[in-house]
């Protein structure tokens, strides 16, 4: 039903707060989660004075989001596992909550068609007796996490003389959607995060089998959107638009079986498909580069990459991200670098709750 992930441990125990009620003390523990479309990362967390690493995991667990009625049952579940863990004391200070996930929040609800429940803001802050309970988009968390990233925390995609020390960062990747957010630095602090939707955009074909393929999917519907392609349900709908084109039945059910039987050579559908992918994901990246001018450089993210590492490489991925024209020399200065995501989204919101709205009792918009 879950899986255990390594575990950051404060070197001492919390001790009990002091902060008068409605201002969060850093040394107060937390929840933060971080919520797909696949699954839940939860994380019991604590701040600490350290300006490199301003969050602490004491207690984490991913979920697969299947497997439960709704995002209350996740979390009620997490709450019961902390005495066993040893945080007995902890769990029943927990007063506040910082939820990253994908999508937007309207009034009472995040919105979001690949979240597997309705997700009611009042009605989770009711039953678990909150205080307060934050909502960040997902990919804005992650962003908000990359500026404590080591370079071997890293994997290179494109490799490039050093960026920007202070210019816009982009962090993007397909998962079950396309997320996409820009971290932008301030003077002094810790930088600031603009979420985007930019997986909606309309899907630009780049050669004469793209546009073969656009035909195909714009079939029955208005628009097609960069996150019909560029994602795990994206990656099925790109195979089976192949397999038309090609003449052939479609054999493979998941992206996972679509990626395994690329990387083993044995299909020749599911290679174009990776294939494919790849190229339009390097056009997209650099497109996305230029409109945010990320001369800071590009974090590649999302559940699908890591797995794809050296076929991505080997890809059209670079050369479709520099083909851009007039802009192909600016771009050859902006690396590319791929990261797991892990518990980056869990520490992310964690990092943002305390450094953003820490104490706040209202619940703004995104």
């Amino acid at each position: 039903m879950g899986e255990f992930a390594s575990q950051r441990h404060v070197a001492q125990p919390v001790p009990r707060s002091s902060a008068p009620d409605g201002v969060h003390d850093r040394s107060e523990p937390f929840l933060a989660a971080d919520v797909g479309g696949t699954h839940a990362r939860i994380g019991l967390m604590v701040g600490t004075p350290a300006e490199r690493h301003p969050v602490s995991v004491l207690h984490y667990h991913r979920y697969h989001c299947a497997d439960w009625a709704d995002l209350g049952s996740v979390l009620r579940d997490f709450m019961a596992q902390l005495p066993a863990a040893g945080y007995a004391e902890l769990a029943a200070r927990v007063r506040r909550c910082v939820v990253a996930s994908a999508g937007v929040v309207l009034d009472d609800s995040i919105v979001n068609e690949n979240l597997p429940w309705p997700v009611s803001i009042g009605a989770l802050r009711e039953l678990l007796k909150l205080a307060q309970l934050e909502v960040i988009n997902d990919f804005e968390a992650v962003a908000w996490a990359t500026q404590f990233l080591g370079m071997d925390e890293t994997l290179p995609v494109i490799d490039t003389a050093t960026s920007a020390p202070h210019g816009p960062v982009l962090v993007m990747g397909p998962g079950t959607g396309l997320g996409s957010a820009v971290l932008l630095p301030r003077a002094a602090g810790h930088a600031q995060v603009l979420p985007t939707e930019a997986g909606q955009i309309a899907l630009a074909p780049g050669n004469e089998r793209e546009v073969e393929i656009l035909r195909v999917l714009a079939r029955g519907r208005a628009y097609v959107s960069c996150e019909d392609v560029l994602s795990g349900p994206g990656l099925l709908n790109l195979y089976h638009a192949l397999c038309e084109l090609r003449g052939c039945p479609v054999s493979l059910m998941t992206p996972a079986e679509i990626t395994g039987a690329a990387l083993a050579g044995h299909d020749a559908a599911a290679l174009e498909t990776l294939q494919v992918f790849c190229g339009l994901l390097g056009s997209f990246t650099g497109d996305l580069a230029m409109l945010y001018g990320a001369s800071g450089g590009v974090f590649l993210a999302g559940g699908i990459l890591p797995q794809i590492h050296g076929f991505l490489r080997a890809s059209s991925f670079a050369e479709r991200y520099f083909n851009k024209g007039v802009m192909r020399a600016w771009l050859q200065k902006v690396p590319v670098r791929l990261i797991e995501h892990g518990q980056l989204g869990v520490i992310g919101a964690a990092g943002w709750f305390l450094e953003e709205r820490q104490g706040e009792r209202t619940m703004p918009p995104l």
